[in-house]
């Protein structure tokens, strides 16, 4: 057969043999890889190494250090384990991105989040849309590829990394800083829609710590500092800085008819006291902050501490603990750009005027990539779409969508589709 009649065979086997991607699914949906804590992080490498033993790649576990990701009193625990899979040979490198931390369970779950559960072609688990799925889709591809031995143009490499969800040190960017990092990027953190990315805002989470001291419930004494009640003007005062955040927004291109992207900030986890009968000493609260590429990180932050400061009121004291950050990603679009949309329209259906290019205010760790300088340009894709609830209850994907995106990922890698658009074949595009 020829190349281009190989692939159409692959794209045939794609569906043929979904079972087996839906398979690999469920057994990643069962490893608990949920940020915080990122405990389970050495499981799931586990579990890919099995997976991916029967194909031509070699696999290397990369730890981030501890003294780059821990914070004394942040929520983040266990060993930080990336894994990095290479295809031998030569020719140039696609590297494959993935994270493979999940946000917690929601409430609302019917189901268990830990169990892939199938109804109507609905894939039901936490992480199968953000973004395990794409995972077990791209490994499908690389199988079938091999079965049938599609001549392929670049040598794979997947990066499965930690930390996207609001870690402290993502993994892709200990991995970018180490230049561990081959040929240019693709990320599948993104949407099973037709769009271009054109990057997105940064974004961190400040945990503040109120203390007061702790004392009988019932002491009328004012002995006791209650640490809740201490912290509730404080909590109000990100409220009243809301509407001054929003104000702020930023040039990036938005989606036809859309307004434009403005700051956001919250107060996303509160947790404190023990019992009934004795007033909380402790008190955490998480402020969640987005920031748009023309805003100042410091200053943002700087903003934040000072309007709790000047609301805690005496016989309390604070701590301020920045426990997560991911910066803004510049305009990615690049000279590979070209030949993925063309493998998304491939994989997907879709028509070259469905593309619309723009940006989000929802963070990556794209970013930590193109500061280390390792390269500007990083194509998006995913299986994320509105109806999917990502970080929500119920979160699915689709077996639609898994076997599109695993036809767009082996378009796009394999030798005969759409040569003209390749750079690396023509560097003078």
């Amino acid at each position: 057969m020829t190349g281009t009649e190989l692939r159409r065979a692959a794209m045939a086997m794609i569906d043929a043999e979904l079972d087996h991607a839906v398979a690999d699914l469920s057994r990643m949906v069962a490893v608990d890889t949920t940020f915080p804590p990122g405990a389970g992080y050495a499981d799931f490498a586990a579990l890919m190494e099995g997976l991916l033993a029967d194909l031509p790649m070699t696999t290397a576990r990369v730890s981030v250090p501890e003294e780059l990701w821990r914070v004394a009193r942040g929520p983040a625990r266990g060993e930080r384990v990336n894994l990095i899979a290479d295809t031998a040979g030569s020719g140039p490198v696609c590297s494959l991105y993935f994270h493979v931390d999940t946000v917690c369970a929601a409430l609302g779950w019917t189901t268990d989040p830990f169990t892939l559960t199938e109804t109507d072609g609905k894939l039901v688990g936490l992480g199968a849309a953000d973004m395990k799925g794409a995972v077990a889709a791209a490994v499908h591809a690389l199988r079938v590829a091999q079965k049938l031995d599609v001549p392929l143009t670049y040598r794979p490499q997947l990066l499965l990394c930690t930390d996207e969800e609001g870690g402290l040190y993502p993994g892709i960017r200990y991995l970018a800083e180490q230049g561990l990092i081959g040929g240019h990027l693709l990320n599948f953190n993104g949407s099973a829609g037709p769009r271009i990315w054109g990057g997105c805002f940064g974004s961190f989470n400040l945990q503040v710590t109120v203390t007061g001291f702790a004392a009988h419930a019932a002491d009328r004494s004012k002995q006791g500092v209650n640490a809740i009640e201490a912290a509730l003007p404080m909590m109000q005062a990100i409220q009243v800085l809301r509407p001054v955040v929003t104000t702020r927004t930023s040039a990036l291109p938005v989606p036809p008819g859309a307004a434009p992207l403005a700051a956001q900030i919250a107060v996303t986890v509160a947790e404190g006291g023990t019992c009934g009968g004795q007033v909380p000493d402790r008190f955490t609260f998480l402020v969640s902050r987005r920031y748009a590429p023309e805003e100042d990180f410091a200053t943002a932050r700087a903003e934040i501490e000072a309007v709790i400061r000047a609301a805690c009121p005496a016989g309390a004291t604070l701590e301020f603990d920045l426990i997560g950050h991911l910066i803004p990603t510049a305009d990615p679009e690049g000279p590979h750009t070209a030949r993925w949309i063309r493998a998304v329209q491939e994989g997907f259906g879709y028509a070259p005027g469905d593309f619309v290019k723009y940006a989000a205010a929802s963070a990556s760790d794209s970013g930590y990539v193109q500061r280390a300088g390792v390269l500007q340009e990083i194509n998006l894709g995913g299986l994320i779409r509105p109806e999917s609830n990502a970080h929500g209850a119920q979160e699915h994907t689709t077996r639609a969508d898994l076997a599109a995106l695993a036809k767009t990922i082996l378009s796009y890698l394999a030798s005969d589709f759409a040569p003209e658009l390749n750079p690396d074949l023509n560097p003078d595009r």
